[in-house]
């Protein structure tokens, strides 16, 4: 597909409200700007979608919250953001609003787009097939197209009357490791053939002050075990470093704190505790063996728990379709049973091999890549309707 010819520029406001989203827009934005590089961009993100150009009316990490009770620590920020955005849709009209996951705000916002005329592209769908799945009628109300991201989405959502397209996983194009495993292991001053664990505790404040202790002291106990074990924290750059010095200062044990080269450092690891969400998916792209834990506040576990309609939490084994790797949850989420769990993996070799095995085999469920190139056509096409997505090309 060639880059689209404009004879005036058009504009394009896009919402990602959280650090998972600010990646793939920024990708997004990057392969929409070489097929017509005349567009220009405003909205919601973060560092990686201020460098790709786009003017931001608010920082993604101002508006990430974690279950119900954090909405209301940011619920006058939020709206005071949703107004702005809402204006601007009415008043400047723009070519088209990309949205992307964050569905409490994006729906509202994608119903104000409807009322203003703008068209509305949902890329990286809400996951309502987990809970709420009323909400998939607003859905068809007021967005004019999905691209879906996991492999069974397509079907929930075309079910459901719905004009979808699956275009793969966008982490897919990310996930990689920059450098030898000998160079990371020089860089990041650890030894091979001594266990090595990735500890992975999100990319919000709340969620690092509330799992990291739990984590560290299930590394104190893994430690006893494994007396050369090394540990590894790959840090988000959403993430105040000092806070992490200050939590890791109190614990008994050297851990190696790497900024950057996260996929170097996870990949290096044996087994990683890591915190539901993206972060297990991009270690199971690694193959590296992971125990997931979840923990939020309890009123909304005990909402949670009346509207999820899921047998797991992590992606990792919503998309195996099985229990592969060890789930933690809320009270379940204690440095005892984390280490245990862990240990287990560590010490049955049997088991580890299986779990690499289907971590590789849910990369081959996750599509081809691509998927920022094929969501970029679709977008565009949306705009110049002479535009026809062609996706052999990406």
């Amino acid at each position: 597909m060639t880059a689209a010819k404009t004879e005036h520029y058009r504009s394009v406001v896009i919402v990602a409200g959280e650090a998972s989203g600010d990646l793939h827009g920024a990708n997004l934005v990057r392969e929409m700007k070489a097929l017509d590089p005349s567009l220009s961009f405003r909205g919601v993100g973060g560092r990686r979608l201020e460098g790709e150009g786009v003017g931001l009316v608010a920082q993604s990490s101002e508006m990430a919250v974690v279950g119900i009770t954090e909405v209301f620590t940011k619920i006058r920020f939020i709206l005071g953001v949703f107004s702005r955005l809402r204006k601007m849709l009415r008043k400047e009209r723009p070519d088209l609003l990309v949205l992307i996951d964050y569905p409490d705000f994006n729906l509202r916002l994608a119903a104000a787009a409807k009322a203003a005329g703008v068209p509305v592209f949902y890329y990286i769908s809400p996951q309502v097939w987990a809970w709420r799945k009323s909400r998939v009628h607003q859905i068809r109300r007021v967005v004019d197209r999905m691209a879906v991201i996991l492999p069974f989405e397509k079907a929930f959502y075309a079910d459901m009357g719905l004009t979808v397209h699956f275009v793969g996983h966008p982490l897919l194009d990310v996930v990689k490791r920059s450098q030898s495993r000998e160079k990371s292991l020089a860089d990041f001053g650890l030894q091979d053939k001594q266990p090595i664990v990735s500890l992975l505790p999100g990319s919000r404040d709340k969620e690092i002050r509330g799992l990291l202790p739990v984590m560290l002291s299930a590394a104190v106990l893994l430690k006893e075990n494994y007396p050369e074990a090394q540990f590894i924290l790959p840090l988000a750059d959403t993430v105040d470093p000092r806070m992490v010095d200050q939590i890791i200062r109190t614990y008994p044990l050297p851990v190696t704190v790497v900024s950057g080269q996260i996929y170097d450092a996870v990949g290096l690891a044996d087994v990683a505790l890591v915190a539901s969400g993206t972060a297990t998916l991009e270690t199971a792209l690694l193959e590296i063996p992971m125990v997931i834990v979840y923990r939020i506040s309890a009123l909304t576990a005990a909402i949670g728990k009346r509207l999820i309609r899921l047998d797991h939490i992590g992606l990792v084994n919503i998309i195996a379709g099985k229990t592969l790797v060890p789930e933690l949850i809320q009270e379940d989420v204690n440095a005892s049973r984390l280490a245990d769990e862990a240990m287990k993996i560590l010490s049955d070799r049997k088991r580890y091999g299986d779990i690499r095995k289907g971590l590789a085999e849910i990369r081959n469920k996750l599509g081809k890549p691509g998927a920022s190139c094929r969501a970029a056509q679709l977008a565009l096409s949306m705009m110049d309707h002479s535009i026809m997505a062609d996706h052999d090309s990406c």
